[in-house]
């Protein structure tokens, strides 16, 4: 341990926004705090309308419905941080932090991001990931894609930026909802380096007889 410095839990930085697939941002953060993360999170004005039309949440009083819906007693501790909030602990690289996830990520935060644009807390949090070295990851949420999409996403590929576009997988069966999103949750947590157990990975041995029974072309 470095002098003067203490222990303490991982710390990750959570970014919503207004691209659709709100449950996928809110699902990784019940696992996070349950792993006993120091969570920060952000939410962008756009992704607060898109929670409350895809989840149905009261967003007029944000911080009391974010309190409301998490587990207070869970391991984890949850930060929220007003998007205005520029001077926020997440704006400084003197804050550490084992990296940023944006989930999901909108074209336009995407793009942002991707120019140097920190015009709110949660472009200038990936800013900080960037010019730090940080672990950076965007779970894009957006079909079909034009060229500047793709642009936008090859320079921050170039940058060491992890993008987890929200795919789902069916190799597995997926029964339900729940699921299919767990799947793309426990994805985000492989690449952020943490333990779970969301989905069966291929070629465990539990998957078994489960298979799928592709047609024959015979």
């Amino acid at each position: 341990m470095v002098a003067g410095h203490t222990a303490r839990a991982p710390r990750w930085i959570v970014g919503i926004t207004g691209a659709s697939g709100a449950i996928y941002g809110i699902r990784l953060c019940e696992e996070l705090l349950a792993s006993g993360i120091e969570l920060h999170l952000v939410i962008t004005d756009a992704g607060w309308r898109v929670i409350k039309e895809e989840l149905g949440w009261d967003v007029a009083r944000r911080r009391d419905t974010l309190e409301r819906y998490f587990d207070r007693t869970s391991p984890g501790s949850l930060h929220y941080h007003d998007n205005r909030d520029i001077g926020a602990s997440i704006a400084s690289g003197s804050f550490l932090t084992e990296g940023m996830i944006i989930v999901p990520c909108s074209m336009g935060s995407l793009s942002g991001i991707a120019h140097g644009s920190s015009d709110n807390l949660l472009t200038r949090a990936a800013d900080v990931m960037l010019k730090e070295g940080r672990k950076l990851l965007l779970v894009p949420r957006e079909t079909p894609l034009h060229a500047i999409h793709l642009e936008n996403m090859l320079a921050l590929a170039r940058l060491g930026v992890k993008l987890i576009p929200a795919m789902p997988a069916f190799y597995y069966k997926p029964q339900s909802m729940k699921e299919m999103v767990d799947f793309l949750v426990g994805k985000m947590m492989d690449n952020m380096s943490m333990a779970h157990d969301l989905y069966r990975r291929w070629g465990e041995e539990h998957l078994g007889e489960q298979t799928p029974d592709y047609p024959r072309s015979d």
